[in-house]
């Protein structure tokens, strides 16, 4: 008998030594960088290999529903826009992970937009705030500049900005298929119209040719037509010319604390008076598919838990959705970050919650509005033909 037993331990051991299982997610790069010690800190605690593949979502949207049909998974954990994850788990293709995962470990909130009538399809990962425009600390005190506290300061800063002769623009436009001018966007909306609002255009319990949308928007807008912002650019890009010193500031999530040289040179405000900012978590699944369920769940689990997201956010750029990880994790200028949740509310994003058309046509018309802002109502009235409504 215990031969048996002894036979049968070395077999599950030896079974799990030859499983790899496949992650897809979206991050290349430096941000790839920041992600592979969290895989390799589950190799090495599970003797589990991992092979990471690079999938963006906007390809995954073609390629998942295609693979499904045939019954077919690339991956065994993919990372993927929430609203695809509660779609197709609806569908019957992704596993619920009620089992796997315990939402009361969780920031509240954090797994409603993977939760679908009570069944959990997904599992957040870490979150990326996205708290507003950041400056670099030195180039602010070599000229002067201090953090606007009223709207009007935050536009005399804007001009002080534009009237210097070395800057290309006062902020950096960053582009992509749309989502960071959709950031901007939303921050101004959700400012102006209270976090509240955010809710009500998700829910289509407002329209957006009403007053409280259009006031953000015309705020934007004004401030585009007077050339406070800078041509879009592919975000990456952008990134590298605001840090050389072509843009004061620049709107963009978390993670760029750990795309520059000196995350320590780097400040970040809000716009004035702005009581929500969009807490985005990145969403993981299982597919039903996967070739080793078992293995994949603990993966999963390991990854959106403490353990796994302890790694991530002592890489810099990244903030835990789930409770209870020290702030001393975290890098000095992500620390500061991680309270920023504490003192406003955090908001879902408002594009990659609805999703769908609205998304690609939000995305679509922001670019639109960033070359021709005075073609705002023409903007407002595309994107509210697609826009959820009650």
């Amino acid at each position: 008998m215990i031969k048996k037993l002894t036979f049968l331990v070395l077999l599950v051991a030896a079974m799990s030594l030859a499983t790899t299982l496949t992650v897809i997610g979206p991050w290349a790069g430096t941000e790839m960088d920041k992600f592979v010690p969290v895989l390799n800190e589950f190799t090495k605690q599970t003797g589990i290999d991992i092979e990471y593949k690079i999938y963006r979502a906007e390809d995954l949207v073609n390629v998942l529903p295609a693979q499904f049909l045939s019954k077919k998974a690339p991956g065994d954990v993919i990372f993927m826009w929430a609203n695809f994850i509660r779609e197709y788990g609806k569908k019957g293709h992704i596993m619920p992970l009620g089992n796997v995962i315990n939402s009361e470990e969780y920031l509240p909130g954090a797994l409603n937009a993977v939760t679908v009538n009570g069944e959990l399809y997904g599992s957040a990962y870490t979150g990326k705030v996205k708290p507003g425009f950041w400056y670099r600390k030195s180039f602010f005190s070599e000229h002067g500049l201090k953090v606007p506290t009223s709207w009007d300061e935050f536009v005399g800063l804007l001009e002080k900005l534009k009237n210097m002769p070395n800057l290309n623009a006062p902020i950096a436009s960053g582009n992509g298929v749309g989502w960071p001018l959709s950031d901007v966007t939303e921050h101004f909306l959700a400012t102006f119209g209270g976090p509240k609002l955010t809710y009500d255009l998700i829910e289509g319990n407002i329209l957006w040719d009403s007053y409280t949308v259009r006031n953000g928007l015309e705020k934007l807008a004004s401030l585009i037509s007077k050339g406070y912002f800078g041509e879009p650019t592919e975000w990456t890009m952008a990134l590298q010319q605001w840090w050389a010193g072509d843009y004061a500031l620049y709107f963009m999530g978390s993670w760029i604390t750990g795309m520059v040289d000196d995350p320590n040179d780097l400040g970040v405000f809000a716009l004035p008076g702005a009581k929500g900012v969009v807490f985005g978590a990145d969403y993981a699944f299982v597919p039903k598919y996967t070739k080793y369920p078992d293995e994949a769940k603990r993966l999963i689990a390991w990854l959106c838990g403490r353990e796994g997201q302890t790694v991530q956010v002592s890489q810099g750029g990244h903030v835990a959705t789930v409770k209870g990880i020290d702030l001393a994790n975290y890098p000095p200028v992500d620390r500061e970050i991680a309270k920023i949740i504490q003192g406003v509310t955090a908001l879902p994003d408002l594009d990659d919650t609805i999703g769908g058309e609205f998304q690609t046509t939000f995305w679509d018309q922001l670019k639109l509005l960033w070359v021709s802002p005075d073609r705002l109502d023409d903007v407002i009235n595309v994107i509210q033909e697609k826009a959820p409504r009650r």
